[in-house]
Order: C-alpha cells, then structure tokens, then sequence
C-alpha cells in the first residue's frame, strides 16, 4: 500500500483520485510489473484504476466495463459518457440517468430494482451487497475482473472515448440561476439536430448523431458548467463554443 497512514492532512498526496495526483502509485504499478493499481480518495467512496502499463483509466470506461459485466438496467448520472449507453446496447441492457449524486443513483436504482449504478467521478453502488457508495468492494471487483478475464488495458480499449469537453462560465450566485430560466429555451433556438431533451439535472441535450451537452449551475460555486461529449473534435467545439456564447449574452 502506498500513503496508507490515517491523516485527515493527506501528508502523502491530494485526496481526489487523479492522474495528476496517481504518480506514485503509476510507477509503482510499472516497477512491480503488477496487473492493476487501485486508489481511492480520502473517504474511500470512489476508486480509480491504473493498468498493468502504468496509465490511469478514464472513469467512463471503467463504468462501463462494469455496468457491461451485470447487464440489466443500471443507473448513472446525466453528465455519464456515450461509452456507457454504447456498451449497455450490446448486452440488451438499458441505461437510466439521474441527477448529479449518488442519492439519487441509489433512489432510482431502488425503484427500477436496477443491478448496478454510478457515477463517472468513480462512485459505484452495488445493489447486492449495499446501497451506499463503497469504493473498497469497487476495488474488489476490479480485482476479480482482472484477475479472470486478462489485462485491464486490453479490456477498456473495446471502449471507445469520444471527444469530451468541461467548462464553466463565471456567474453570481443570482445570475446562474437567472440564466437557468430560459436555457432550455435558448439552446432548442442554437441547434436543429437535437433528438432528446433531458432536464432532470440542468438542460441536457441529445443531438442525433450521439452527441450531447449538459448544461447546469454549480451546486456550490459560482459557475455554470457545460459538460459534453461528440463524435467529432469539430463538433465538440461547435457545441462548446455555442453554448459559453449562449450563457455570457444572458448574464
């Protein structure tokens, strides 16, 4: 184990789980030719891996690996990837997407009797043993999966990671809920290929070539923050570059 000690200072490392703050446990995966490294953040209810080479995996695919492996209905969040419905579509599964948080991942997994649920910050509920995050038993799993079905790198390239893209547009805490009112409104005016409209969570568009946007205010900051996700790296910044437009006029 590495920076194991119990310190609410985190002496050995930032808590948040990322690949800026993995190097140690990357190389260390690498020096020990080990097959898999996991790590959590400070209240271990998330977890991330890093494969046999050394890289850390994106959460999305991991997600999907998962949600893959236990078919059925699971549950995610609305600012989830296309990698998740894409994999789901291939076990004749169905994807149901809640707002951001893992209470509500857990509600709705509960109403639908769903098999498996999480969000793409590593956030994984598992129905079979308990309803509350548990990053220790994510690990486990990732332990097994490995252990039976060969090296994580190998499983996780069958997914594929479109462009993805996150901003925020700075707005008071009155304006970012002013500019709320009338964005689902603005949006449906900026594009004409939009297939589906979700707006448990903010505005989340749906365009008909798969790609989509998340459009929603910070629950704690002063932002708007646009999340999205498309087939091309042209889109992906058309989308981008419409929606900052679109929330700096309406400030």
């Amino acid at each position: 184990t590495l920076n194991s000690q119990v310190d609410g200072f985190f002496p050995g490392r930032n808590p948040e789980p990322n690949e800026a703050n993995l190097s140690s446990l990357m190389k260390a995966v690498v020096a020990t030719e080990s097959n898999l490294g996991i790590a959590h953040d400070g209240d271990a209810d998330r977890m991330i891996t890093v494969d046999e080479q050394g890289r850390v995996s994106e959460f999305d695919k991991l997600l999907a690996l998962v949600s893959k492996k236990f078919g059925g209905t699971v549950v995610t969040t609305v600012d989830a990837g296309l990698c998740m419905d894409e994999a789901m579509e291939e076990v004749g599964g169905r994807v149901l997407r809640t707002k951001v948080g893992d209470v509500n991942v857990a509600e709705v997994m509960i109403e639908e009797n769903a098999s498996f649920g999480g969000e793409p910050s590593g956030t994984w509920l598992h129905p079979d043993f308990c309803m509350c995050p548990d990053g220790i038993l994510s690990g486990l799993r990732m332990a097994e999966i490995v252990s039976k079905e060969g090296k994580l790198s190998e499983l996780l390239e069958k997914f594929h990671q479109y462009p993805h893209m996150r901003e925020k547009v700075i707005c008071s805490k009155e304006e970012k809920f002013k500019v709320m009112e009338n964005m689902e409104d603005l949006l449906k005016g900026a594009f004409d290929d939009i297939k589906d409209i979700n707006t448990i969570d903010g505005i989340r568009l749906s365009f008909n070539d798969g790609s989509w946007v998340l459009v929603r205010p910070s629950g704690t900051e002063d932002y708007v923050r646009i999340t999205l996700e498309a087939k091309t790296e042209e889109k992906a910044e058309q989308i981008k570059d419409t929606c900052i437009k679109i929330i700096k006029e309406n400030i």
